[in-house]
């Protein structure tokens, strides 16, 4: 019966995370393209889904653990679980400050094309899905790859606040805009390092090895 719960369990946290992950494309996308209905959507209703989607997994969980008391694996896995649901909705609050920094942007001219930061998102949104794959199959390796990964985005993230700095420096008119992008790429960096989280919880998961905190090295 519990091996049956796990299984909708896993179910739950693979839509929840979809809907996270399409936040964070779109507002990242609809920002390039400008579009400020869907950046408002973001703002006032996906943000609302996301947060009833925690509320109602972090009660299943609680419920299992009232209702069958588990222990050793079962129960991290049940502690894993909420955890990661704490981090989606954090990720989630991530994409809506995305979001409200691109209607800003939307309503100036752009200081620089998108190049870089469009690679930080596709890197970091890689980096989500694998994580939640990670545990959904319990697959050690995956998750240690995702936390190699996080060196990539952060490299972008340097990358990104160096030419705008520079950026910012010669041009004084475009401080305001630069500092969204930065804020932007701030955003991407943090949900990069909450799948990091979610990837050291199946490390623990799985092995009941503790990999917080560099500990893994």
């Amino acid at each position: 019966m519990f091996s049956e719960k796990i299984v909708l369990l896993k179910k739950g946290i693979i839509d929840y995370a979809e809907h996270v992950e399409r936040m964070i494309v779109e507002s990242l996308e609809r920002t390039m393209k400008r579009d400020e209905a869907v950046l408002h959507n973001i703002i006032e209703k996906e943000e609302a889904v996301a947060n009833k989607y925690e509320i109602e997994f972090d009660e299943t969980c609680v419920n299992y653990i009232a209702r069958y008391q588990p222990v050793g694996k079962n129960l991290r896995m049940i502690i894993s679980a909420i955890k990661m649901s704490n981090d989606l909705e954090r990720m989630a609050d991530h994409a809506v400050n995305i979001a409200q920094n691109g209607l800003f942007l939307i309503s100036h001219p752009f200081v620089k094309p998108f190049v870089d930061i469009p690679k930080m998102s596709e890197c970091t949104v890689g980096m989500l899905r694998e994580s939640i794959k990670s545990f959904v199959t319990e697959d050690i390796c995956l998750a240690k790859k995702v936390l190699e990964d996080d060196n990539v985005v952060d490299s972008f993230k340097i990358k990104v606040v160096d030419e705008l700095t520079s950026i910012m420096s010669d041009e004084h008119k475009t401080v305001g805009r630069a500092l969204r992008l930065i804020n932007i790429a701030s955003n991407l960096e943090r949900i990069a390092d909450l799948a990091t989280n979610i990837c050291e919880d199946v490390i623990y998961l799985a092995d009941g090895v503790v990999v917080k905190h560099n500990l893994l090295k």
